[in-house]
């Protein structure tokens, strides 16, 4: 068992650009905690394995009291077999982390004593203008006073920052880089901005309020990145994901590697290597049908073809590429032959090589991995 995932389905305000399921109404939070409890226990019985990673994601999980925390994390140890020193995950808002409740760094101590270890800080940039574009709750201010106040109590931080942001010249990207540089972090996360339906963003891009994302920048600026943050030293272990050695996220790496999981808290998906469940995305429905002893849920049972194309997906994606041999001996020679046939013309165009009897993506390739892994899809075979 890799991981237990907790969704967190509360924000104080909604970004412009974000499409995940949360609520800005957090009167029903007492009960959404006691309903991820009851999911914790109906559910024990799926996970025979060990946990060795706990991942408070959102939302903003970063709302809940450090008591809301701790009985969450005690459920888990309370019913499931736990390793020791577990990677415990807190994804919070800089705002959170300095606001009036948060006014001494005791904050960050309390944190560390229900038993986080890892923070995940969404800082998205360190410029104002940036951030009420991306409508976020925190200030550049704010941003900066957060992490100096984290890196007291913690050695394993990372920081999320979005780029693309229309409005954002080159050289603004690369001072935000060299801000985060600056600070001596471990591990940054960093993502294309992305135009998501039924998103705030989307639709002030339709009026014109705001430009549109510009897709050659933003791929200018991801090599940017890359290029800046390889240079000291950081790997880039997944296409989003930049991590110094021994400070890889546990819980992005078991993901990308098809590891299992469970997910609890609406909107949550989990995987146990055949099928796929997820949660439905409505909060009032969840904790109804948690509280009758029956689990919202979804479930799809992935083919062989499924499988192969999920692989190949998050292969590519990562610096451990789609082993040849594993393709053949866990999906068959028709598999390997179509997958060499197509990516024939990425090896020739230098947006793939292969190494070791993996399949990678180069430098060049990176930034189009997700559509060069759609080419190397099997749509045809079960």
């Amino acid at each position: 068992m890799s991981g237990i995932y907790i969704h967190i389905p509360f924000c104080k305000q909604a970004c412009h650009y974000c499409d995940f399921h949360f609520s800005t109404q957090l009167g029903k939070k007492e009960a959404m905690v006691n309903a991820i409890v009851k999911e914790l226990v109906l559910r024990k019985a799926e996970v025979d394995d060990q946990v060795e990673t706990i991942y408070f994601g959102g939302g903003t999980p970063s709302v809940l009291t450090l008591e809301e925390m701790e009985r969450l994390i005690q459920a888990v140890y309370d019913n499931y077999k736990v390793i020791d020193r577990p990677e415990i995950t807190l994804e919070a808002n800089p705002d959170d982390l300095v606001s009036s409740r948060a006014e001494s760094r005791d904050f960050f101590l309390e944190y560390k004593n229900v038993g986080i270890n890892r923070l995940s800080i969404g800082i998205q940039s360190f410029f104002d203008e940036d951030l009420k574009l991306m409508n976020r709750a925190h200030n550049a201010g704010e941003a900066e006073q957060c992490i100096q106040a984290a890196m007291q109590y913690f050695d394993n931080i990372t920081i999320d920052l979005i780029y693309g942001i229309p409005g954002m010249d080159n050289e603004r990207w690369k001072s935000n880089i060299q801000k985060a540089l600056d600070f001596g972090l471990p591990h940054i996360s960093s993502y294309a901005l992305t135009v998501e339906p039924r998103t705030a963003l989307k639709k002030f891009i339709e009026k014109g309020v705001v430009h549109n994302v510009d897709d050659e920048q933003a791929q200018e600026q991801f090599h940017i990145l890359a290029d800046m943050l390889e240079a000291e030293g950081f790997v880039n272990y997944e296409i989003s994901n930049f991590g110094k050695p021994g400070f890889f996220s546990q819980n992005n790496t078991a993901y990308w590697l098809g590891k299992t999981y469970l997910g609890v808290g609406p909107s949550a998906h989990s995987f146990d290597g055949k099928q796929r469940s997820w949660n439905i995305r409505n909060n009032p429905t969840y904790i109804k049908k948690i509280n009758e002893g029956e689990l919202p849920s979804e479930i799809e049972t992935l083919s062989k073809t499924d499988r192969y194309n999920e692989y190949v997906m998050t292969g590519l994606r990562t610096i451990w590429g789609v082993d040849l041999d594993r393709i053949a001996s866990e999906f068959g020679e028709n598999y390997l032959k179509y997958l060499n046939q197509q990516a024939a013309k990425f090896l020739e165009q230098d947006f793939l090589v292969l190494e070791g009897g993996k399949l990678l993506t180069t430098k060049k390739g990176k930034f189009l991995t997700d559509g060069i892994a759609s080419d190397l899809f099997m749509v045809n075979l079960k």
